[in-house]
């Protein structure tokens, strides 16, 4: 065990966390309207833990420990034999003890499934919530976790690269909030009336946590106080700042206002963009892959948003999952030494990493669509997926949990 890597990844994890509870649950709840911002914040809050329990029961055994190419085994379950450092060695964990990198690795099942309720926010039943997120949890993240990190992983035996989570964090919860967009329709009065984010210094504060935190999600994810956490750490700051800068000028460009939206939107859109290449390309990689996924997740939730015709209320798919796909791609391409990152060797073996790439994002895209389009069946037939017309009239923050944020 190296003290150095432990310190390092433990103080990873809890940046994670600090993405989670306040980060996320202050941006998500700040772009939603008044009368919702308490129920998103729970969601965002128990859906954290709910995983962060399953996690310890049965999901890090089946995401992580070797049993077959798609799904793990059970040698893990209630954490069992993870204690005993004298006899058991476990590979991916490097030199921090097994119990360290599982707890990182929560978190990161954590925000996933906490991301995806911004595609159906301010609109379905607190219950419904919970259960989608544990049927998702179990049937789609856990085996795309496995077989893209697990050391018998199907996509990890295939080389595809994904430092931090592009394909299972990012990928993954855009299409889930992209299909609950859909299976549970528009909000009542969508395209009609004003749903502007209610207050935008708590998207402000929301976001700026969320970046602080991603140091930790993708240095922490080097799994070692190393040269590549500190290439991953600055290049997550150099791909924000460019996401920030590419989105403002787009904005600006078509829409003649640079907006505070824009700018805080693009700061994620760079986030998610350099999450997969973070430890794999140099700084001139990171810096495109900042430009290019701030600009495109303009047109991600523009453009695309309006094609797809869904209601995904905070742009889960538009920003995670169009940022993710670029930055899944783009990672095949600087990754190769030539163009400054550490791996491929020659620009000529580029195509084939491409297409190991684009299969990776494919069965992402497939295989979690499929299990959110059955957990939200389930979620529906058990307790019902969507509110009543007038309660989501009057809001979630009174009827569904008998508070209100501002009191007149």
């Amino acid at each position: 065990m190296d003290k150095a890597d432990l310190v390092w990844v433990s103080l990873s994890t809890i940046l994670v966390l600090l993405m989670i509870v306040p980060g996320l649950a202050l941006f998500y709840g700040g772009l939603v309207r008044s009368k919702n911002v308490l129920s998103i914040m729970i969601q965002v809050l128990t859906v954290f833990c709910l995983v962060t329990v399953l996690w310890f029961i049965y999901g890090y055994t089946l995401a992580f420990t070797p049993a077959s190419a798609v799904i793990g085994g059970f040698s893990r379950l209630f954490f069992g034999g993870m204690l005993n450092l004298s006899t058991q060695k476990f590979t991916l964990a490097g030199t921090i003890p097994e119990i360290t990198f599982a707890s990182f690795q929560a978190t990161f099942a954590g925000i996933t499934c906490a991301l995806i309720v911004g595609g159906f926010a301010e609109r379905v039943k607190y219950a419904a919530v919970l259960v989608f997120t544990a049927i998702w949890m179990t049937f789609a993240y856990l085996p795309i976790a496995h077989m893209v990190w697990g050391s018998d992983g199907w996509l990890f035996k295939q080389g595809a690269l994904d430092f931090a989570g592009g394909t299972v964090v990012h990928i993954n919860a855009g299409i889930a909030g992209l299909v609950g967009a859909y299976y549970v329709g528009p909000r009542v009065g969508y395209k009609r009336e004003s749903m502007q984010p209610h207050n935008l210094p708590m998207v402000m504060i929301g976001a700026s946590l969320l970046w602080v935190g991603w140091f930790g999600f993708n240095a922490g994810s080097a799994l070692s106080a190393n040269e590549t956490a500190a290439l991953a750490f600055f290049n997550t700051l150099l791909a924000t700042a460019a996401g920030v800068i590419a989105w403002t000028v787009v904005e600006w460009r078509y829409k003649g206002k640079p907006s505070l939206l824009g700018a805080v939107s693009g700061m994620v859109a760079g986030l998610v963009g350099i999450t997969p290449a973070a430890g794999l390309v140099g700084p001139g990689g990171a810096l495109v892959i900042g430009l290019l996924a701030g600009a495109i997740c303009v047109w991600g939730v523009n453009g695309l948003k309006r094609r797809l015709g869904a209601d995904d209320a905070l742009d889960v798919f538009g920003i995670h999952g169009v940022g993710g796909i670029v930055g899944a791609l783009l990672t095949g391409i600087f990754n190769a030494q030539p163009l400054g990152g550490p791996g491929l060797k020659t620009l000529s073996e580029i195509p084939h990493q491409l297409w190991i790439q684009f299969e990776g994002i494919a069965i992402t895209l497939v295989w979690s669509g499929l299990c959110a389009l059955f957990a939200y069946f389930v979620a529906d037939k058990i307790c019902g997926l969507r509110v009543a017309r007038d309660v989501e009239r009057e809001g979630l923050d009174v009827q569904s949990h008998g508070e209100s944020a501002y009191h007149p």
